[in-house]
């Protein structure tokens, strides 16, 4: 997609993948922004009126990437995290893009290298098109309509597609689920789903990586009963479902997007690496 065409809807297969790799592009050298920041010396934050902190690395992701996007897609509305606890709302539209700047403030703040810039668009209450970019790792997660991984140096650019690897989320293991749990908010609604499901064993993991490890194939199950907001989710769901998974809500559909009625809050979810194991892995 060159710089300042219009986002036509519904969005074209050919388009989708177009967008991905301009997500990716943008998420990649915000990380070099991000990166300044988690290698001071002291990591300055602040705590919103939600409670959270917020450092200079947020502002400063969100800021580069909504000038960046607002190149390329001219007027597509927008929900980013850091605009929202301004006050600043998204406006009406079928497709519109959702920015996390910092996924896992308080990993970052520990000086985990699990957190991720996160960039998205949805549109017809579902995420088409998402990147997922871990700077402290130095790996990029991209889907559109299909899903890949790449290694990627904050700042530098996107790996030429030769150097893509195919995300491919795996079948229901015969021997027990790999689930995966986050490392800030392990509650008593998680342990209860575990211990409903032939668990093999659990892993933790921040941010919004653990959809990342479900679509590459490394794990099988991530519940999560605790609050998120949908720019926590979107872009990572999106890699997930464009390798086969799901993110489903307790009534087994997909998790939606542009829920302004609920202030964009998701409710409880089962992000799955198989949806067929949905019903096959719980325990009579």
């Amino acid at each position: 997609m060159t710089e300042g065409k219009s986002l036509h809807t519904p969005v074209a297969s050919e388009e989708l993948e177009d967008l991905a790799r301009l997500f990716a592009t943008l998420a990649v050298a915000a990380g070099a922004l991000a990166m300044e920041t988690f290698n001071n010396a002291n990591i300055e934050s602040r705590l919103k009126g939600d409670r959270s902190p917020v450092t200079e690395a947020d502002e400063r992701v969100e800021a580069y990437l909504l000038r960046e996007l607002e190149k390329s897609l001219p007027g597509v509305p927008f929900l980013a995290e850091e605009s929202a606890a301004r006050g600043v709302t998204l406006s009406a539209g079928d497709a519109f893009l959702l920015i996390d700047p910092i996924d896992g403030t308080r990993e970052f703040l520990a000086r985990s290298a699990d957190f991720t810039i996160n960039v998205a668009l949805a549109e017809g209450s579902a995420p088409r098109v998402g990147a997922v970019y871990a700077p402290a790792h130095g790996r990029i997660w991209f889907a559109g309509a299909r899903g890949y991984e790449a290694e990627a140096a904050p700042g530098r650019s996107l790996p030429a597609s030769q150097d893509w690897r195919l995300l491919r989320a795996r079948p229901r293991p015969e021997d027990g689920l790999v689930a995966l749990v986050s490392k800030s908010h392990l509650d008593e609604e998680t342990k209860a789903f575990l211990s409903r499901h032939p668990i093999a064993r659990s892993m933790s993991a921040g941010s919004s990586l653990k959809f990342c490890l479900l679509a590459r194939g490394e794990a099988d199950v991530y519940p999560r009963f605790g609050p998120t907001m949908e720019w926590d989710t979107a872009a990572a769901d999106a890699v997930l479902r464009a390798a086969g998974g799901a993110t489903l809500d307790p009534d087994g559909a997909p998790l939606r997007y542009g829920k302004s009625d609920a202030a964009f809050r998701n409710g409880p979810f089962i992000a799955w690496a198989d949806p067929a194991a949905r019903d096959a892995a719980t325990l009579p």
